[in-house]
């Protein structure tokens, strides 16, 4: 018989979506820091950001990833949006890492679940060869080198 569906429609999966994307962006922090100026320490909540994951939205919605893949990822009417979140995740990834929301040196772990790599091959007569990789891309402008 199948898995209940949790979205009856497209619409109402991308409103889902469009309400777990706030969420992220809108999480309260409470930091805290040393005043040198008043020699104490100063807390404040502060608004930060997470990135968006597949993962982090199943959990929001409260489902498994497993059972939105299977519903929604095999379904030809959600193919669109199911595409689109995916993407959505990458970018947002991205940007994250290129605005240093997301320190640099965590890139190549965050991203090689989008395909990115650093990896170098080599040919059959054992020189290296240097692939320049979207990953690389990615660095180098963020380095300011691109």
């Amino acid at each position: 018989m199948g898995r209940p569906r949790k979205f009856s429609n497209v619409k109402a999966l991308e409103k889902s979506w469009e309400e777990y994307k706030k969420y992220c962006d809108n999480q309260m922090v409470l930091t805290h820091d040393f005043s040198s100026k008043n020699s104490e320490f100063v807390s404040k909540e502060l608004r930060r950001s997470v990135t968006y994951t597949i993962e982090g939205f199943c959990t929001y919605i409260k489902i498994s990833r497993s059972t939105f893949y299977e519903i929604y990822g095999k379904d030809k009417k959600f193919s669109d949006i199911v595409t689109r979140m995916k993407e959505e995740c990458e970018v947002d990834a991205r940007k994250k890492f290129e605005l240093s929301v997301i320190p640099p040196q965590l890139a190549g772990l965050w991203m090689s679940k989008y395909g990115y790599t650093t990896k170098t091959d080599t040919n059959i007569s054992g020189d290296l060869t240097v692939e320049q990789t979207k990953l690389d891309g990615i660095i180098k402008q963020m380095r300011g080198n691109g």
